[in-house]
């Protein structure tokens, strides 16, 4: 079955409302943002589970982590702009220092939130949310995969964080695609560079990857899902196979999944690396492709990239 471009916070929102017939542990908290979210799904379903306290995102973390201390599975959402930065207090000490079952679903992340400009384009969430204990970090490639993201943090305990779409994305993985979280999967093999990607820019990857064949350069993609735990083993074994790297996000190459693989590859195995991403930019209005092509957060920057990388192994 094919699936036409879909933002991947409607699988979220699917996932939470099919989720919430079966279990019902889960209780979502909310600030005023359920609908762009889509966690007004589980609201129509579960609506005797479903708390909205206005525009009070502290407040939300806070009541989500006091619901878990209970026993419960608390789910929160917003924009990740909001999310991360206004609850970041909330999510470091009531949730991670007391490691409880709270789920962080953050949507509108990353230059694709288009014409809402700067104030609301995350692009630092990844930083943030990897360097505290005890938080796991995902970032679903496609509206199949935060299907699949979405059901493994609800069922696994201890705190997430998601980040989910507001563009469409490409659906690039299939329905019976496993999804293991800390677990890296290679959707195109190759021999000569590897691209480690996360969220929309996989697609962009993929692209470059079928463009560069016609040029005699074979491009393994692998799709890093997860942020945090990462997969090590996955990074060094492609480091080993194919001798150069490069990761492609959208996200300040400080701190984000980039950063996270030159951290595995420093300690493991070096190798010739280039990173795609923002460069220590905020961003601005514009429509998301506008945007991505302004920041070189497309196929031909991960085409640029990969030259690079390959002349600088030879």
């Amino acid at each position: 079955m094919e699936f036409k471009p879909t933002p991947t916070r409607d699988g979220f929102g699917e996932e939470l409302a099919a989720q919430a017939k079966v279990n019902d542990k889960i209780i979502v908290v909310s600030a005023d943002l359920e609908d762009a979210t889509r966690a007004d799904y589980f609201k129509k379903v579960a609506p005797e589970r479903f708390f909205s306290l206005g525009i009070a995102e502290q407040d939300m973390v806070g009541m989500a982590a006091g619901l878990a201390s209970e026993g419960f599975i608390a789910v929160t959402n917003s924009f990740a702009v909001f999310l991360t930065n206004r609850a970041y207090d909330q999510i470091r000490m009531d949730v991670c220092y007391n490691n409880l079952n709270v789920k962080l679903a953050a949507t509108h992340a990353g230059v694709t939130v288009g014409e809402d400009g700067a104030s609301a384009q995350c692009l630092e969430d990844f930083a943030i949310m990897r360097a505290l204990p005890n938080m796991k970090v995902l970032c679903p490639v496609d509206y199949l995969e935060a299907k699949k993201a979405t059901r493994a943090m609800l069922n696994e305990p201890g705190a997430f964080y998601v980040r989910y779409s507001r563009a469409p994305l490409p659906v690039v993985t299939t329905e019976d695609a496993p999804f293991v979280v800390g677990k890296a999967s290679v959707l195109r093999d190759g021999q000569d560079v590897t691209v480690i990607a996360c969220g929309t820019l996989v697609s962009e990857a993929l692209n470059a990857a079928k463009e560069l064949e016609q040029a005699g350069i074979s491009v393994r993609v692998v799709n890093m899902h997860t942020i945090k735990p990462l997969d090590v083993d996955m990074v060094m074994k492609c480091a080993k196979e194919t001798g150069a790297i490069v990761t492609a996000e959208e996200h300040q190459i400080i701190g984000g999944m980039g950063s996270a693989v030159a951290e595995a590859l420093v300690q493991g195995t070096p190798v010739p690396m280039e990173m795609v991403g923002v460069h220590d930019s905020f961003g601005q209005t514009g429509t998301p492709e506008q945007l991505l092509a302004y920041y070189h957060l497309k196929a031909v920057d991960v085409i640029a990239a990969v030259k690079k990388v390959v002349a600088r192994k030879k």
